[in-house]
């Protein structure tokens, strides 16, 4: 039987960053003197033709750069890649093409440039607008490169602009977090991603936490306030750390929470794909940009797919769709996952009666307010 498939996008990782952030978990590597970057792109060719082939012809909704640090590639770089999928790929229906910016590579004029080049949305890596705290965070910009970086954003009329703003930060207390924020908000982007500064294995921030952490009582309350300050600004919450104003949500991380299907280049890129028959899977490149550019140069790149057995589907599912404000309907859980309202029937109803859930007239569930507080606990409880 043939079931229908999810939306499509499309995740594109390029892995260099000037020098790695001690709180920095994803797949980045410091790029010295000379990156390989044209070496870089033509293993990125070679990896969508094989993408080309996941796809089978489905058409791509969104796009979305990110890594590392994709503004250390140039605007006519970037114009190819994005050349390459709409080679490659049916674009022809994606209207949201996203790159993340560091404000400290941004060169004057760039901004423009990428807009020309197709990047019809910005995300700038501000994190934080105090220079203690970006000094602490090993950020390569201060507060006086978001402001010309995100003006000049303006000027090249980016269709929608992201802020991302970390909280919790060493000797960050509840003055200095209003401060972040207040700052960020008179910048006034369509769109702001606040979230919390967490420890994650495998960083230096892990091995040797900084001094000054805020408790988890601290965090909390930092947390409320921010989220008080960033609404009563008219921006609405629809993810656990992403808020916007109407028109502006982000459809591709959109599509991740609501357990859609993307594709995946670059190295360390993850992707997921349902299948006619609705089995679905997963799939990752290498992680070491070399070893990727040498696979990809051989057309040979290790990414066998692995089926997500029945019994994980509803903690996969819930470690996404729990995200949300507005939960999930029982229709979305069954078309994407092809489970039933009774297949988790036990484990909701428990939830709902602990206080971490609630119903709602769709019909489907949302986390409560304590529910979002706990989330990790909520979600491990449709671990197999």
């Amino acid at each position: 039987m043939t079931c229908p498939q999810p939306p499509l996008s499309l995740y594109l990782h390029l892995p260099w960053c000037v020098r790695k952030c001690p709180y920095c978990d994803f797949n980045s590597h410091r790029a010295g003197e000379r990156p390989p970057r044209e070496r870089y792109l033509t293993a990125l060719r070679a990896d969508l033709e094989q993408e080309s082939v996941k796809a089978a012809r489905r058409p791509v909704q969104t796009v979305f750069i990110g890594g590392g640090t994709p503004s250390l590639f140039t605007p006519d770089e970037i114009g190819v890649l994005l050349d390459d999928c709409r080679r490659l790929l049916d674009l022809g229906e994606c209207s949201e093409i996203t790159m993340e910016a560091n404000p400290g590579t941004v060169e004057h004029g760039s901004l423009k440039a990428y807009r020309q080049a197709g990047v019809s949305r910005l995300s700038l890596g501000a994190q934080s607008f105090d220079a203690d705290s970006l000094r602490t965070l090993g950020r390569i910009h201060g507060p006086g490169e978001i402001h010309a970086a995100y003006e000049e954003a303006l000027e090249a009329a980016f269709d929608s602009i992201n802020v991302d703003l970390m909280f919790a930060l060493p000797d960050q207390d509840e003055d200095r977090a209003a401060a972040d924020i207040r700052a960020l908000l008179k910048l006034a982007p369509p769109h702001i991603s606040y979230y919390q500064l967490t420890l994650e294995p495998n960083t230096v921030f892990f091995s040797r936490p900084p001094r000054g952490l805020p408790n988890d009582d601290r965090a909390f309350g930092i947390q409320e306030l921010g989220h008080r300050l960033i609404a009563e600004a008219g921006y609405q919450q629809y993810e656990i750390s992403a808020f916007a104003r109407p028109g502006h949500r982000c459809r591709h991380n959109l599509n991740y929470w609501t357990f859609g299907d993307y594709l995946a280049a670059g190295a360390g890129a993850h992707g997921k794909l349902t299948d006619e028959n609705g089995k679905t899977s997963r799939y990752r490149k290498p992680a070491n940009p070399l070893l990727y550019m040498e696979q990809a140069e051989a057309k040979a790149l290790d990414d066998a797919p692995v089926a997500i057995s029945d019994k994980d589907l509803s903690f996969e599912f819930m470690l996404n769709a729990l995200r949300l404000n507005d939960g999930f309907d029982e229709s979305l859980l069954q078309s994407r996952t092809g489970l039933k309202p009774s297949d988790i029937a036990a484990i909701t109803s428990q939830a709902a009666a602990d206080g971490l859930l609630q119903q709602t007239d769709a019909p489907g569930w949302r986390p409560t307010a304590r529910g979002f507080r706990f989330l990790n606990d909520l979600q491990a409880r449709f671990l197999p």
